[in-house]
């Protein structure tokens, strides 16, 4: 079951969206799921359906809620040079940032308390694409409150920037789960090797990779890279993830 809500914010309310299980009143434990950078649109949607279904309370936010509604955004053709939709991306992307974010993800846990269908406690977190930074931002700003991370095909998580991810390692308590696109500039072996040295100094439970053959973007159903196997194991290893800490 699907359900638009509104989340009041210090600037604004923002859209979100919450799924969960078809059976059964809850509540579930909870658990955010941040979206890539083509934005809300139906496959993000079949993700929190099918994260729902295995037993959870899910929490979809729209990360770009500032720039108003927006029309749907083809990626492939704003990377391609297409003007308006380039345009449109620009304008999206430009709405956020890691300060922004990590206020939105605190409305959002301070949200979850307040739905009876969700199970008080920890929460799970898991992000795809720029949503994969976000995710584990988030475990290393609200230790407290994120039990279980995941990252799918995320970029840019152990940069030299002064606010790269990776140097919230020694405050993250939760449990992580990072999984790296195949040949992406944004993630790739370095930054793979820089983040789990991190989080293994840190004595993060983690597992940290790069899994061979998994092009950026290989989850969302209607990404061109779409990969039916990686995707099937990425949803066997994020219930796995949440299932070990969140029941």
């Amino acid at each position: 079951m699907k359900t638009d809500v509104s989340i009041s914010m210090p600037d604004g309310d923002a859209r979100a969206f919450v799924f969960t299980p078809d059976s059964g009143d809850g509540p579930w434990p909870a658990a955010i799921l941040y979206m890539d950078a083509p934005a809300i649109r139906p496959a993000m949607f079949e993700m929190g359906e099918r994260l729902a279904q295995a037993g959870y309370y899910v929490l979809l936010p729209d990360v770009f809620w500032r720039a108003g509604p927006y029309p749907p955004l083809d990626i492939v053709k704003a990377r391609a040079g297409d003007p308006e939709m380039g345009a449109l991306f620009a304008k999206l992307r430009a709405s956020t940032d890691a300060e922004k974010q990590m206020a939105d993800t605190k409305a959002y846990l301070d949200w979850l308390t307040t739905q009876p269908q969700a199970k008080p406690g920890k929460v799970g977190v898991t992000g795809y694409c720029m949503g994969g930074g976000i995710a584990l931002r988030a475990a290393g700003t609200f230790p407290d409150r994120i039990a279980a991370a995941a990252s799918f095909h995320g970029g840019n998580l152990a940069t030299d920037a002064e606010d790269s991810p990776h140097n919230l390692a020694p405050k993250i308590t939760a449990k992580l789960l990072i999984a790296g696109a195949d040949e992406d500039r944004s993630f790739d072996e370095a930054q793979c090797e820089r983040l789990d040295a991190a989080l293994k100094s840190a004595g993060v439970d983690a597992q940290v990779s790069i899994w061979k053959g998994a092009r950026h973007g290989w989850v969302p159903t209607d990404m061109p890279v779409y990969d039916k196997d990686a995707a099937e194991r990425h949803w066997i290893e994020l219930v796995a993830l949440f299932d070990s800490v969140l029941k």
